[in-house]
Parts: structure tokens; sequence; C-alpha cells
């Protein structure tokens, strides 16, 4: 039978959390706003939208929402040439094809960010398929990116994995039925993976790669 491995790309397979956190915090300071940078480093993979709610409130100026948005897409787009993936992430999901898991990201970036994020990885001829935020209305931890990539690959929730390095991802994934897996290079600690839904937690990819024949990508 087939069986799916869907990755998270931010944080988890390349090392962006902290531009994200950085560009968030200069994008907040632009408008006018305070805020410390651990509470966006905790936000960081929601959705933009939800971001800025979580750090401003719901009693904030939601007309500027989208200003905030495009300011921090600027911003982190400076990165693009250069976005370091964690070592080994393309050697798994490599790894992963050769033995037989079919491999589908799904990540709440989108078009030229998520071209750059590929080419970070470079290990296109293992990903079969991207589940991206402008294919689904809601981002995680709503599960629907992790429905949307099981759709893609055509699977069901039993045969698949999610691995990923927020609290959002393990609640997307938990809710979409699927085992989870958190890495800590995103930043996040171990024990809040684990209260989110992480089965198991590895530090990053090579130590998920190395891990392989016994965990649960097994």
């Amino acid at each position: 039978m087939e069986r799916a491995a869907v990755f998270d790309v931010d944080g988890t397979l390349v090392d962006t959390n902290h531009l994200h956190v950085t560009s968030w915090w200069e994008a907040f300071r632009q408008a006018g706003h305070r805020v410390p940078m651990h509470a966006v480093h905790r936000a960081v993979g929601l959705p933009s939208s939800d971001l800025v709610a979580r750090l401003l409130g719901g009693d904030r100026d939601t007309g500027r929402d989208e200003e905030l948005s495009a300011a921090h897409k600027a911003l982190y787009g400076q990165w693009f040439d250069r976005l370091p993936a964690f070592a080994d992430a393309g050697r798994l999901l490599k790894r992963l094809h050769r033995d037989g898991w079919t491999v589908v990201l799904a990540t709440s970036a989108g078009g030229t960010e998520l071209s750059a994020l590929r080419r970070a990885i470079d290990a296109d001829e293992a990903i079969a398929a991207t589940a991206s935020a402008d294919d689904v209305e809601e981002g995680k931890p709503a599960p629907e990116p992790v429905e949307h990539a099981l759709g893609l690959a055509g699977v069901p929730a039993e045969r698949a994995v999610f691995v990923g390095d927020t609290v959002w991802d393990m609640r997307a994934g938990e809710r979409a039925g699927v085992r989870c897996v958190g890495v800590l290079c995103g930043g996040i600690p171990r024990a809040d993976l684990v209260e989110a839904g992480a089965d198991a937690v590895y530090d990053d990819p090579a130590h998920l790669l190395a891990s392989l024949s016994e965990g649960p990508l097994a």
C-alpha cells in the first residue's frame, strides 16, 4: 500500500523561523507596534492574518493587516536567494522517496517564496506534490493543509506521517488523523510539541534521517 510522508517546510526543512521573526518584528515596528520577538516566534507557522490577530489582539485596526503582511513579505523576500536548508533535509526526502514513501510538502508558503524554499531543499525529484497556502481556505492549525496533502498523495490518514516544527503543525496533523513527528530545529520546546500531539520528536532532519530504521518513518 502507498504511504505518505508529509512535511512542513519553514523551520522543519529550511532554517527560516528566525528570519520570519525578524521580518515580522520589523514590519510591526515600522507600523508603530512594539511586539517582543519571543512572542513573534511562538506565533510563526500561523497564517499571516492569524499571526497578526494573535499578536495585536481583536481591538487592532484590522484595516492595516494586509499592510503588515505585505511589509513582512517584502522584508523576508530579501533572503530568498540564500535561504539555508537544514543539514540532510534534501537527503531525508530523497531517502524516503527511495524507500517508497510519497513525499508531499504542506506549507503556508506559496508563489516565489515556495520556489525559493524548494531551491534550498534541492530535492525536487523526491517531492511528489505540494499543498501550499494557495490551495486551502484555512491554514494550520486547521487540518485542511494536511488533508489536502493526503488528497494529493492519494493516501488515507492512517497511512501517513506528518513532520513539523511548531505546535500549529502538530495540532493540524492530529486533527487530520495522521501520526505526528516534531523536530526541535524550529526552536519550539519538546514538551510543547508532545503536548500538541507529537508521537516522536527529533533534533532536526539529520537526526530523523539517522533514526529512520526505528521511528515512525521506518
